[in-house]
């Protein structure tokens, strides 16, 4: 290899290695949005009762994971998603776990002390609309909002959610939105 050949080389090298986190790779099944999409309005519970909605974490880019307690891949993903929001929530980040179950907020309790969730804050629906009006076609799916309440990306099924490459990929995407990108 000649000298401006592995100058070239050794550039473009030390160029990849200096962009921003945003430019990791999507995980596998993450489908990633050209453009940000609106959603529709969708409304949940927490675990007093006190009505929500995804305006409530306006300003943060958040991990909306659609599950149930019934769910067998959502009890595997589940202490996945509790280690990610330890690790990545804060004032620029949430997963919310947005349980489906009609047996109320009892149910994702006792489903949380079984599978050792202790950082994910209880939000159910239990009438269910939430997934059929963001289009879920099963369980589990999960949607990267932008901290202006628009889909980014979307992943239906199971994920290893505190997987070194998709810990990499959130980070990056939370970095971007924060440069507003």
């Amino acid at each position: 290899m000649t000298a401006s050949k592995l100058a070239v080389a050794l550039s473009a090298m030390l160029l990849a290695a200096s962009l921003p986190a945003a430019a990791a790779e999507a995980p596998q099944n993450f489908a990633v949005l050209d453009t940000p999409a609106a959603l529709p309005e969708i409304s949940f519970t927490d675990a007093a009762g006190q009505p929500k909605t995804l305006a409530a974490y306006s300003g943060k880019v958040v991990l909306l994971n659609i599950w149930a307690t019934w769910c067998g891949p959502c009890r595997e993903e589940m202490p996945t998603l509790d280690r990610l929001q330890t690790e990545l929530g804060g004032p620029d980040f949430e997963v919310v776990a947005l349980s489906m179950d009609r047996k109320g907020p009892d149910a994702v309790k006792k489903f949380f002390a079984e599978t050792g969730v202790t950082h994910l804050a209880l939000n159910i629906d239990s009438s269910g609309k939430a997934m059929f009006t963001l289009g879920a076609l099963g369980l589990p799916m999960t949607l990267l909002i932008d901290r202006q309440g628009k889909e980014i990306g979307r992943l239906i099924g199971p994920a290893e959610w505190d997987a070194p490459d998709m810990v990499d990929f959130i980070r990056g995407r939370i970095a971007a939105n924060r440069e507003g990108k």
